[in-house]
């Protein structure tokens, strides 16, 4: 049966909670009690699922003692654990590339004994010390995957990699597209993915890192009737833009999902028709992140997830929950 607005999985992100504790110990080391307080407040803000995005814990570096206590913790608060983000982590980074793939690896095993049903990778690396000191980072330009043959192989090759532990473990493995990497356009993507060519391994179409670019972009809708095809877990998101082109001028910031420039009902209704069922995840940068993306989720089962299961998702290319 395909969801509806009543089952479909959508998680909350953790982008507003910090991963350093008061004493500088990091939060992997906090215990019970700190995951416990925040998964509680993600549970009071309406959310039955935790994104485990690893800003703030680090899924790939708990020990077997510390996964179990974290989903005894998940539960006995009430929360699914169905998806965990690997961000800024890039397996073709030259200085850390072979680190960050043995940490999504261990991520990739955390992610099973933690019952969660998909990883999201990405190419994207460090914020630089620029972009650190921006109110927005993304108004200014950051690490660019190289256009070189070697290098764009090496992704395919360990994408694949990854693709093939998350099948082994019961999961699937999802490409975050982030701008100035090899996921950093619709086409870019698509072709990504396409010579990646592992029935585990789909994209992850979070076409709001690239509507935030002070800069030109290719229409929202284009971007997502290329990737829907390919769409295995989704990162929802929007902005407010504006555009001056004869002056050279692009201004964004982050809106709710109903009043930025995405319509996520017609992105639905796309993605939809292209056989997307996977876990949503929603996101808000600035002010009250979890109160938005709350807001946010009441807006897609109120207004654009299908009310009934009575319809026939398209076929997708590449496999979903």
């Amino acid at each position: 049966m395909p969801y509806t607005a009543s089952d479909w999985p959508i998680s909350a992100a953790l982008l507003q909670f910090s991963n350093s504790l008061e004493d500088g110990r990091h939060v992997n080391e906090a215990g019970v009690e700190h995951w416990a307080s925040v998964f509680a407040e993600v549970r009071d803000a309406g959310f039955d699922n935790v994104d485990l995005f690893d800003g703030w814990v680090r899924p790939g570096d708990l020990t077997a003692r510390q996964i179990e206590d974290f989903r005894k913790t998940a539960d006995d608060i009430g929360v699914g654990l169905p998806a965990i983000s690997v961000v800024r982590r890039s397996v073709i980074d030259v200085e850390h590339g072979e680190d960050n793939l043995a940490y999504s690896h261990r991520t990739l095993d955390a992610a099973a004994a933690l019952g969660a049903k998909v990883v999201s990778v990405g190419l994207h690396q460090a914020l630089t010390e620029a972009q650190k000191r921006q109110l927005w980072f993304w108004t200014v330009d950051g690490y660019q995957d190289p256009y070189d043959r070697e290098t764009w192989n090496r992704a395919v090759a360990r994408l694949r990699e990854l693709g093939q532990h998350a099948e082994d473990n019961g999961l699937i493995l999802s490409l975050e597209m982030y701008e100035d990497t090899y996921l950093g356009t619709a086409d870019s993507a698509v072709a990504l993915v396409t010579a990646i060519d592992h029935p585990a391994v789909g994209l992850n179409p979070d076409i709001g890192n690239l509507v935030r670019l002070h800069r030109p972009i290719e229409s929202w809708q284009a971007m997502i009737e290329k990737t829907a095809p390919y769409a295995n877990y989704w990162h929802v998101k929007n902005y407010q833009r504006d555009e001056d082109v004869a002056r050279d001028m692009y201004v964004a910031m982050p809106a709710p999902l109903e009043s930025g420039l995405i319509s996520y009902r017609k992105a639905f209704e796309i993605a939809i028709a292209n056989g997307f069922q996977g876990v949503i995840c929603c996101e808000h940068y600035g002010g009250d992140g979890l109160s938005v993306s709350a807001s946010n989720q009441r807006y897609l089962r109120e207004q654009i997830l299908p009310r009934t299961a009575d319809y026939t998702p398209g076929k997708s290319r590449v496999r979903q929950n």
